[in-house]
């Protein structure tokens, strides 16, 4: 083939530049980076030089020789992201339009490369890639771009997509001089190109169509023309190439050479990395100035020895674009001014926030910008307001102080992008794509001049409306759903003046759960009413912990008492704000907030005032208030400090006057926003006035920490009230959620899932609460005891699952009916995605840790909330295993994991209905780590996660073919595990299951750390069932309103199954011989850690079968342990899966649908359901090939049938089979033989004739089938 003849020596010289890559020709498998690459890399310094000499210049730009360069750009990228999230939803779509993109660029990047192509720049949906060489061999080498660019139209030119949408490419080609312009501070550096051949590119390439190649003008000119094959396109310069000459093997060869040895090429010294068309940088300080050049997030991953094939993560982040429309026919300095001028202007206003600028790409009108938040290690709570905040403050500074500038637009979206390496291993760049970037980039053109934002930004900031306001919808190409867009107005003269509390109280019921705060509320309010002495009640919380709902309560209640109540709520935009808060809490104790004309606020105010300030500092309120009294000639001669003085003591008399006067009550929500500038008047004042204050602070502010410390000075606490809110207890949660449904009660599944995930924090509760209800999982339904449930499979799970409700109130009777929530029966919770909010709250404590730290907790979120070290060993890189018991430690001392002692069965850890432990709680049974121990003393620890939110937010970051891969690998090791304990066999749960199903082991060898049979192993998973089954069954503390506790064991739920059950709970059965009662043995906890996850890892991974063995094996495991209605509960699964199966063919196998009936049957009986049972044993038998008969004359043929001999035939047929089939075929006989087992216990049970007729049948059956178990076994032994 040309392209192998050709490159040879291109790829010689690339390789030997490019040490530790391996060069791949194979079009889907591209050249992969080797993490020894990352994990060898110096450590980056980006920041240390402040010299001036780091500063891009504002005057000089570095000139370029004669550069070919080509853009391809991606025809229906836009069509195709939409495509991908209406299919997949905005997540997994988001993740498999990443991995489309990335994998079908990495092709088309490898011709290029090989070609001698230098990947300039990533623009979205667009590469721009540079050949630089001499003006002498200019021809030769655009014939080798041309020759490059039919060839990837020719081979991927036109790629279809798994969702019916075609990706194509168009490609335009130019050449000429570029020049090089550097912008950015001293932290942050970008580098892009400008001139006449770019602009000649750009338009060469919206001149192309699909699948074609067009060259500019000046190409054309000066190319090899008798080559080319052209065509004129009407009205244009430009001509499109339908075709050319060749280029020979050694006219390639000769013209890759030049490219490689131009002297202008370099290699960066000690990292072995190539530029053909840059030149980089070389000395000492080569590493801190390319780092300047790195996107912080990336660079934070590089320096903590992250491996690069783990950067990349689906985050929801905040895009902001920014167009600067600049003036015609600006020139290359002045185009290099403004852009260099608009960047460091940017980045200061972002640096705060903790934004950052990802891309500056050039076009022939303008400049934009791409901004996120958000991205890996710079997540913050209210993002979506910071993000706001920066909008409109870029383009209020865009706006005024750039020149040459006609026009500023910028537009904001949020949601989940991928985030991460995007390119080909020898060039790549790390950004973001997804549907919400290409969004924003549409809307910054479609409404310019403004700062526009999407709908979820409007709704994720909860601003008040009036800091927005609605714009017409306007057409997008590509969208055909753009939804809602808004135009924030930021400060308004509505917004001046404040809001009273967001929250509204409940028309229904009052707040619950927080009866200490609110008596605590009465007894310093009337405090305050005897003694007439200042207080401040204070109450810190964490984000979503009700401090706004506390408030309003509050409030409430102090208007009850027949109290004035001055309430508002300050928001974090306004803590940048000077003066925000005073002005809002004076205005509104004045009333000004109803005061829609100046003359009526001026009246106001005048009325309100009059005798506390004179008459001539009347006008110092006009800026504040927004009124226009007329300045007095004695303010007019003021001047510099004097009239700043005078304005701050005439704002004091205001604030005396409104708080000190009137008696009342003032309420101030997020108190921790109240700015710097209002501070500095407000606390002189709140020294010496008596008043009553009641406000809400959440941790980790400065304004926080000072009312904590005056609470605690002996000076001030007697005037200082300062309380933590606690997390809800599982009862207030309970009750909670039953009056926002307005039930009765709560199934106890419902209450422990809510409990457990939410940690007791209202808000929490409430998003979990809101995800199930608008994904249809929860079912309302009026519980009516009396009635008689239909006897199927069907009713039996929802009678399981409403058979012990959690009730509201210890009012609620079993007697009477009542409204009940339930989850379907049909879905499970565990698998719901985790709300944006809740994720985005967790993101940012996740945030606050180092990258190397959450790498870990990723790795062990794919493992499930409680997991062994040696199964995070086997899966995490092998770089990474050498630091992982350290990073465990650490992340221990973090209160994230939690250590459980490995040296005995430990006690419960915790109730984890009461939230996760923190540093403040007592924890029994959890070690800590002591820098004392060794860490190889727990190489068969076993860790839990303290925050169930956390390990669902880390495990929601992997891409979905990463985190295919690793569930692959936690089954591999899951599986060597997947039997019965040593003391009852250490067999299948189902008898000689494995041998029944093809290739359901494949793959369960595996390599790692933990050999095989490793003893270490097995206790460490005993352990972490044994937590497992604890946090599965712990009942909710004091949820229960004197109701009887919870239990799962001993076949039932509730009183409602039936007496006889138990005392028949085991029959005899040659697949649990040892078994009897409950099991005291491992079983139990391996169940919990072994088979309900691997369960879980192959319905992550897509494989249907293997999940659904895996569920037979668990609800085996659960009866093996007397637990039957958790074996209900798998088997629900287990149908809710079959059903899903149900078009594809071949996916289940028949012993596994007899299987599943006999476990159905087996659950049925256990729970009193007997007709039910006999009617699942006999479909059961149908399909083992067993037919049982239904009528009496039936069983009376079927019995003569059985008396015929048969047990030479079936001993010499056993003796010729190979084992495997032999065991196989042991393992339908057991199956049989337990089937008819059960139905002769049920049949004896009837007391009839035909009930003994039936009985006698099953007998004579199960005789027959145990003697052809028992020659099929000994043929086994015979064969061993």
């Amino acid at each position: 083939m040309l392209v192998s003849a050709v490159a040879a020596e291109y790829k010689d010289a690339c390789m030997k530049a490019n040490q530790g890559y391996k060069w791949c020709l194979t079009a889907n498998q591209a050249a992969k980076m080797q993490t020894s690459a990352v994990t060898n890399r110096k450590k980056l310094w980006a920041f240390a030089s402040d010299s001036a000499k780091d500063l891009p210049s504002l005057r000089k730009v570095t000139r370029g020789d004669e550069m070919p360069q080509r853009i391809i750009g991606m025809a229906g990228f836009t069509a195709l992201t939409e495509k991908f999230i209406q299919r997949s939803g905005p997540d997994r779509g988001t993740d498999e339009l990443a991995q489309t993109l990335n994998d079908y660029l990495c092709d088309i990047l490898e011709e290029m490369l090989i070609f001698g192509g230098d990947i300039f720049k990533f623009a979205g949906d667009a590469v721009l890639v540079l050949w630089r060489a001499p003006a002498q061999e200019l021809a030769k080498t655009i014939s080798l771009v041309l020759q490059c660019s039919r060839q990837i139209q020719r081979k991927y030119g036109n790629r279809d997509t798994h969702v019916g949408q075609k990706v194509r490419l168009k490609i335009g080609i130019s050449a000429g001089p570029m020049d090089l312009l550097l912008v950015g501070d001293r932290r942050r550096q970008y580098f892009l190109i400008c001139g006449q051949a770019l602009d000649e590119l750009r338009e060469a390439e919206e001149l192309a169509n699909a699948g074609e190649v067009i060259l500019s003008a000046t190409s054309w000119e000066l190319c090899e023309q008798h080559r080319l094959r052209t065509r004129r396109l009407e009205d244009k310069r430009a001509v499109k190439v339908t075709g050319m000459d060749r280029m020979s093997s050694s006219e390639c060869q000769d013209a890759l050479r030049k490219l490689v040895q131009h002297p202008r090429s370099r290699h960066l010294e000690g990292e072995g990395a190539m530029r053909p068309a840059l030149p980089l940088p070389s000395g000492p300080n080569a590493h801190d100035m390319l780092s300047k050049y790195i996107s912080e997030a990336a660079l934070r991953k590089l320096d903590d020895r992250v491996p690069l094939d783990l950067f990349s993560e689906l985050r929801p982040v905040t895009s902001l674009f920014v167009q600067l429309q600049l003036t015609a026919g600006i020139n290359t300095v002045a185009t290099h001014t403004v852009v260099h001028d608009a960047s460091r202007m940017m980045l200061e206003i972002l640096c705060p926030h903790k934004g950052e600028i990802n891309k500056i790409v050039l076009f022939d009108k303008g400049c934009a910008f791409l901004c996120v938040f958000g991205l890996g290690g710079e997540k913050l709570p209210y993002e979506s307001i910071h993000a706001l905040q920066s909008a409109i403050q870029i383009f209020n500074s865009c706006s005024t102080m750039l020149m040459k500038t006609e026009a500023v637009s910028v537009a904001v979206t949020s949601g989940t992008v991928f985030c991460g390496v995007t390119g080909h291993p020898l060039r790549h760049e790390y950004t973001v794509i997804g549907q919400k970037v290409n969004l924003a980039a549409r809307m910054m053109v479609h409404y310019p001049g403004l700062v526009s934002c999407d709908a979820v930004t409007y709704a994720s900031s909860r601003l008040p409306p009036y800091y927005f306001k609605e714009l017409p919808e306007r057409k997008m190409k590509g969208l055909s759903h753009p939804g809602t867009v808004y135009q924030y107005v930021g400060i308004t003269e509505k917004s001046i003046f404040g809001m009273g509390l967001a929250k509204k109280r409940s028309e229904y019921a009052p707040l619950l759960g927080r009866e200490k705060e609110i008596d605590l509320f009465g007894s310093c309010l009337k405090a305050y009413e005897d003694l007439g002495q200042r207080h401040i009640l204070a109450f810190e919380g964490t984000m979503g912990s009700g401090k706004s709902h506390l408030l309003t309560e509050l409030a409430y209640l102090g208007q009850a008492a027949g109290h004035r109540v001055v309430a508002m709520e300050l928001l974090e935009v306004n803590v940048r704000q000077s003066f925000c808060a005073i002005r809002t809490l004076m205005a509104r104790a004045l009333g000004l907030q109803d005061c829609e004309q100046c003359g009526a606020r001026q009246r106001t105010l005048q009325t309100a005032l009059r005798g506390t300030i004179e008459e001539s500092s009347f006008c110092l309120l006009n800026d504040i208030f927004l009124v226009e009294f007329p300045v007095s000639d004695k303010v007019r001669e003021m001047r510099g400090i004097e009239r700043k003085k005078e304005l701050h003591s005439t704002w004091a008399k205001v604030l005396e006057k409104t708080i000190g006067g009137e008696f009342g009550i003032f309420v101030i929500d997020n108190a921790h926003f109240i700015d710097p500038a209002s501070w500095s008047i407000m606390s002189p004042v709140l020294r010496n006035v008596s008043y009553f204050m009641v406000m809400s602070l959440a941790p980790g502010y400065a304004r926080t920490e000072g009312f904590c410390k005056a609470a605690a000075d002996n000076t001030t606490s007697q005037k200082i009230t300062y309380l933590r809110l606690d997390e809800l207890k599982p009862s207030a949660v309970v009750q909670t959620v039953c009056q926002n449904l307005r039930v009765d009660s709560i199934s106890r599944d419902l209450a422990r899932f809510l409990i457990q995930r939410s940690s007791g924090i209202p808000y929490y509760c409430k998003e979990l609460l809101g995800c199930l209800l608008c994904n249809d999982m929860l079912l309302l339904r009026t519980r009516r005891r009396a009635e008689k449930a239909e006897d199927n499979w069907e009713s039996l799970i929802t009678s399981a699952v409403e058979a012990s409700p959690l009730a509201a109130t210890s009012s609620s009777s079993a007697g009477n009916d009542g409204r009940v929530c339930i989850i379907r029966p049909d879905v499970n919770p565990e698998n719901t995605v985790l709300p944006t909010t809740l994720k985005e709250i967790a993101l940012a404590q996740l945030d606050r840790i180092k990258p190397l730290k959450q790498t870990v907790l990723k790795f062990a979120a794919v493992i499930g909330p409680v997991f062994t070290t040696q199964l995070l060993s086997h899966i995490l890189p092998d770089g990474m295993r050498h630091k992982m018991n350290c990073l465990l430690d650490m992340l221990v001392s973090d209160n994230i994991l939690k250590w459980l002692k490995t040296t005995e069965v430990p006690e419960d850890v915790r109730d984890p209905t009461k939230g996760p432990g923190t540093s403040r709680q007592a924890e029994r049974g959890v070690e800590r780590p002591s820098p004392s121990k060794k860490t190889t003393e727990r190489q068969s620890g076993v860790l839990v996660f303290c925050v169930p939110l956390l390990r669902e937010a880390a495990y929601e970051l992997w891409p979905e073919r990463q985190r295919v891969a690793l569930h692959r690998k936690c089954a591999a090791f899951l599986e060597r595990h997947a039997h019965k304990c040593k003391s009852c066999g250490q067999g299948d749960f189902v008898a000689f299951h494995r041998f029944t199903v093809t290739s359901t082991r494949k793959g369960g060898s595996s390599q790692g750390p933990a050999e095989q049979g490793d003893p270490h192993s097995w206790e460490a998973l005993v352990l972490a069932g044994e937590q497992l089954k604890r946090d599965r069954t712990h009942g909710p503390e004091g949820a229960l309103q004197q109701q009887q506790a919870f239990l799962e064991e001993d076949f039932g739920v509730a009183g409602w199954f039936l007496a006889k059950s138990e005392q028949t709970a085991e029959l005899p059965s040659k697949t649990n011989r040892k078994h009897s009662g409950t099991c005291s043995c491992e079983c139990k906890a391996i169940v919990e850690s072994v088979l309900v996850p691997l369960a879980r890892h192959y319905v992550a991974m897509g494989d249907a079968a293997r999940a659904f063995y895996y569920l037979l094996e668990s609800a085996a495991a659960y009866l093996h342990v007397s637990n039957s209605y958790v074996a209900l509960m798998k088997l629900n699964e287990a149908e809710v899966l079959r059903n899903s199966l149900e078009k594809k063919a071949n996916v289940i196998a028949r012993f596994e649908e007899a299987t599943f009936f006999s476990l159905k049957g087996e659950v049925c009986w256990r729970m009193g359901h007997v007709k039910l049972a006999k009617k699942m044993l006999r479909e059961a038998l149908s399909l083992l090939g067993r037919q049982f008969p239904r009528t009496s004359t039936g069983a009376f043929v079927k019995s003569r049938v059985e008396k015929l001999p048969c047990a030479t035939y079936v001993a010499r047929r056993a003796s010729s089979l190979p084992q495997e089939a032999r065991r196989k075929r042991l393992a339908w006989l057991l199956r049989q033989s337990r089937c008819l087992s059960l139905l002769e216990h049920l049949f004896s049970l009837e007391g009839t004739s035909s009930g003994q007729t039936f009985c006698l049948l099953a007998a004579r059956m199960k005789a027959n089938t145990d003697r052809a178990v028992d020659s099929y076994q000994a043929a086994d032994s015979c064969h061993r």
